[in-house]
């Protein structure tokens, strides 16, 4: 369920936004919009259109347009404003669960670090409860309070910077723990959270109106997922391929619920828009690696690796003519001269040895490479002994 987050309101006493509403997309007409390309502003119009319809737009549907922030902090800063000239909601939701949460006042935030700091050991490990006891003791801020830091962080007061940032680190609390159990502990989630809101102190406009935990809450979340992207699999996925996967499971979700079953691909991708067989290949990468030395059993004293197939592998029927293979080829060469025995093995590669040729075999021994020729052609006439032959001879049959 989605839970409305803030609905953003002008700053009275800053009236630098002076864009009237008009056609969805009209900030990013202008200048503003020129790092934009045509394919992601039309994006931008149809997401525009969509919250006017509904009256809001999430978290995760501006995250999808914009996986890549750095390249796009002018643009996300004009779909912001946009979004508050237009009086469009924001609401939060997580991409994996769908889940909502409202961007918390002050009351509800206490209530929650005091519940995550108070839960058992099980649940959540001591140097994360000291954090959170330690983040509880820093007073949030008021709006006024807040601007204020933020126009002296502009001015370059690091002190403010540091005020602003610390004042909002259980918003990051808050925001991480939707994501544990995505392959990274919470204390690595909320580390990159914090990543993300210092991020989002560094590129906060004031004058736009916003507030600020509802710029920071992008920042943060985007900064969380760009982490479980890159770390939290054995093998990396980009992070726009993470958010067309995690697109995926909401649309499969919703579609098990209207059809009562599992959805095949050609009725997801006739949604998403996309082919069958594209659906296929983001199913395929989705797929998660699992190790061979995962144990198994309640003994733990087996691993997956032994119980998977190696197909390389030779029988115990090949290991053996092999072996028998090599013993009787070492009979039979010790019934000729060593200088015959040698330069069978070098130019055939007997003894695993890469085969030579006659011109390599002759640099070993010092002489011609005819004379190496005609060393290998006696010795192959006596190998062609009856008695000689007869050994070797079911191993070629």
């Amino acid at each position: 369920m989605t839970k409305k987050i803030v609905k953003a309101k002008p700053v009275k006493k800053n009236k630098e936004v002076r864009i009237q509403p008009g056609q969805p997309g009209d900030v990013y007409g202008g200048a503003t919009g020129t790092g934009v390309g045509d394919g992601r502003k039309k994006k931008i119009r149809e997401l525009v259109l969509k919250g006017m319809s509904r009256g809001y737009v999430t978290q995760d549907e501006i995250l999808e347009l914009f996986p890549d922030a750095e390249e796009y902090v002018s643009e996300i800063d004009d779909l912001y404003e946009e979004l508050l000239i237009k009086e469009i909601d924001l609401f939060e939701s997580v991409a994996e669960s769908g889940e909502g949460a409202e961007v918390r006042d002050t009351t509800d935030l206490e209530k929650e670090l005091e519940v995550l700091s108070s839960l058992d050991s099980r649940a959540i490990s001591d140097p994360v409860r000291m954090y959170l006891r330690e983040i509880g003791r820093i007073p949030l801020l008021t709006r006024d309070q807040e601007i204020d830091l933020a126009q002296k962080t502009e001015a370059g007061d690091a002190k403010a910077k540091e005020k602003l940032t610390s004042s909002n680190l259980r918003l990051v609390v808050s925001i991480a723990k939707k994501y544990i159990g995505r392959g990274m502990s919470f204390l690595d989630l909320i580390q990159e959270g914090n990543k993300g809101l210092i991020r989002a102190v560094e590129k906060y406009n004031w004058k736009k109106g916003f507030k600020f935990s509802t710029y920071a809450t992008w920042w943060i979340r985007q900064a969380i997922t760009r982490a479980i992207a890159d770390q939290a699999r054995t093998i990396r996925i980009p992070v726009h391929m993470v958010e067309t996967i995690n697109k995926l499971i909401r649309i499969s979700r919703k579609l098990m619920q209207t059809l009562g079953r599992e959805p095949l691909p050609e009725e997801v991708a006739e949604v998403m828009e996309i082919t069958p067989e594209k659906v296929r290949e983001i199913l395929k990468i989705s797929q998660k690696t699992t190790s061979l030395e995962t144990p198994i059993g309640d003994d733990e004293d087996s691993y997956l690796g032994d119980f998977i197939e190696d197909t390389k592998q030779a029988t115990p029927y090949e290991l053996t003519t092999q072996r028998l293979l090599r013993e009787n080829i070492e009979e039979v060469l010790a019934g000729l001269s060593d200088r015959e025995s040698k330069v069978l093995e070098m130019r055939f590669g007997l003894r695993g040895a890469k085969p030579m040729t006659l011109e390599e075999v002759g640099r070993e021994f010092g002489v011609t490479r005819e004379r190496i020729r005609q060393i290998e052609a006696k010795a192959l006439r006596k190998l062609k002994h009856p008695s000689k032959r007869r050994m070797l001879q079911d191993y070629l049959d």
